[in-house]
């Protein structure tokens, strides 16, 4: 008897998050990707059929137009990973980063819906959960997170601005922070599934790269818990992520996975890896984590998550 195949439905697929994905998906001969006729993608009866047709449904969406999609699956039986913001801090919605620990992971493959992390959120709380996790960082440590990402992680505006060098001035390709307000979409989450009692202080920035990113948390020993140094921490991070195939933690002496003592955000990309560095002393520790914000940070771990709530090979299509 032949098995039948898991069917994927993308809706948003013509996103970047969505177009990265179904590249991703294509090809593969585990997995049957059901897509709806150009001329039929904005009728609502039809998006609803293909919504509940699906064994797996990946939303690459707005906030707003998520929630709408998801009110519109009746069939019980549908999983749903969302690669929005909407559903991040929901309790009846599984958080979807396997590496924070084993309870995720398992949670992962047996739930019906499932919020894919956001890309900044992704490197801060592997950086910062194992030290909560350990009592290294107390709940209450006033955090301080930068993160730097290439322009794609703005969208198809952001990009063809980027790309469209014809009318950018010289000041426009440099280095350009945002989000000042401090209430990136991205924080809530950070606070939640690394728990914090408050927020941290975020500042993201966007650099004159397409894709690639760098997170960074700089630490105060005397203001963590016990006796901590970089080597310390370094230690912990490198044993509790020892097993996870797609987090790396970086020797501590580092210099040769350096360019010339700079560190290149972009390493990681076309990967669904993320790279941990340990820098500083007794008295400083600074934590940085890389990663492309185009895989691990959306369309790979959408992917990783998707293989496992089929009952998968969680690394099926990430090599």
């Amino acid at each position: 008897m032949v098995k039948r195949m898991k069917t994927v439905f993308i809706d948003g697929q013509e996103g970047t998050t969505g177009l990265q994905i179904l590249d991703r998906l294509k090809g593969r001969g585990d997995l049957e990707l059901i897509e709806i006729p150009d001329e039929r993608r904005k009728d609502i009866e039809t998006k609803t059929r293909f919504l509940n047709e699906a064994d797996l449904v990946i939303l690459c969406l707005p906030d707003q137009a998520a929630v709408e999609s998801v009110g519109l699956i009746s069939n019980p039986a549908t999983k749903v990973i969302d690669a929005s913001t909407a559903h991040r801090t929901r309790t009846d919605w599984v958080y979807g980063l396997p590496e924070r620990d084993k309870k995720q992971r398992e949670a992962i493959k047996q739930a019906l819906r499932v919020s894919n992390p956001g890309c900044y959120a992704t490197g801060f709380i592997l950086l910062t959960y194992p030290l909560v996790h350990h009592d290294i960082m107390p709940v209450d440590y006033p955090v301080t997170v930068h993160g730097a990402s290439g322009y794609s992680g703005g969208g198809k505006k952001l990009i063809r601005t980027y790309e469209d060098s014809d009318r950018l001035t010289p000041a426009y390709f440099s280095y350009r922070p945002y989000a000042l307000g401090l209430e990136h979409k991205h924080v809530p989450e950070m606070q939640q599934w690394t728990g914090l009692t408050r927020p941290p202080l975020f500042t993201p920035s966007v650099g004159n790269f397409h894709s690639g990113m760098l997170v960074s948390v700089p630490l105060i020993s005397k203001q963590l818990n016990g006796t901590v140094s970089a080597e310390k921490i370094h230690t912990m991070l490198a044993d509790y992520y020892d097993a996870e195939p797609f987090v790396r933690v970086i020797p501590l002496e580092s210099d040769t996975y350096l360019e010339d003592g700079f560190l290149s955000p972009t390493a990681c990309n076309d990967t669904n890896r993320v790279d941990i560095f340990v820098f500083g002393h007794e008295d400083q520790v600074l934590l940085i984590a890389r990663l492309d914000n185009l895989g691990k940070g959306a369309s790979g771990a959408a992917v990783q998550n998707m293989n496992m709530m089929l009952n998968l090979n969680e690394g099926e299509g990430l090599s």
